[in-house]
């Protein structure tokens, strides 16, 4: 694993809580971020007792990784995490999903995959399941991965008595979630 990876969040998506965490993370980097462009422009006036110097320079290009990381606590400051925690026996579970489209992001904040089936809730009732199953199913088409099912429930109560169902699998199930987590702010 490499420290990028590590401090990206990556290993971390789909655990319980993680939009909360994550939150905090992208704030925390954009706040040292900023910090850190603003030491640089000072240490340069202080030090030449003009903004024209080397160090000015530095500080505005140190300023583009800052703003790349508001525009995550931008987008992570949208939502909020799923506090409800779902039990599945040997079934590959994720929380807090956000799937981004061109036009639409989808809210899933529980998701299972079991046998060659994604099964997920959303609080949101007017979630467009059509949408998300086409979007969905083209990017796993993409990873040579066809023949899924694709429901998500909006009833909870539903939702809780189909996963109950659910039978551990070993087929394809790891596959299809490393390709959601990775398509998931």
């Amino acid at each position: 694993m490499t420290i990028s990876r590590l401090f990206s969040g990556e290993n971390f998506k789909g655990t319980y809580l993680y939009l909360d965490t994550q939150k905090k993370y992208e704030i925390a980097k954009t706040a040292i971020l900023y910090s850190l462009s603003v030491a640089i422009f000072l240490t340069g006036y202080i030090s030449t007792g003009t903004k024209k110097n080397l160090l000015t320079i530095v500080a505005v290009l140190g300023v583009l990784p800052a703003s790349k990381a508001l525009v995550s606590v931008i987008m992570f400051l949208r939502y909020k995490s799923f506090k409800e925690k779902i039990e599945c026996e040997g079934v590959l579970c994720a929380y807090d999903m956000i799937f981004t489209s061109e036009k639409i992001n989808y809210r899933v904040s529980h998701l299972c995959v079991s046998d060659n089936c994604i099964i997920g809730y959303s609080e949101d009732p007017k979630f467009d399941e059509n949408k998300f199953k086409d979007h969905v199913t083209s990017i796993l088409s993409v990873e040579n991965i066809k023949n899924i099912t694709v429901k998500v429930f909006t009833d909870k109560k539903a939702y809780l008595n189909r996963i109950s169902s659910l039978k551990p699998s070993e087929s394809a199930d790891e596959a299809v979630m490393s390709v959601l987590k990775q398509i998931v702010l």
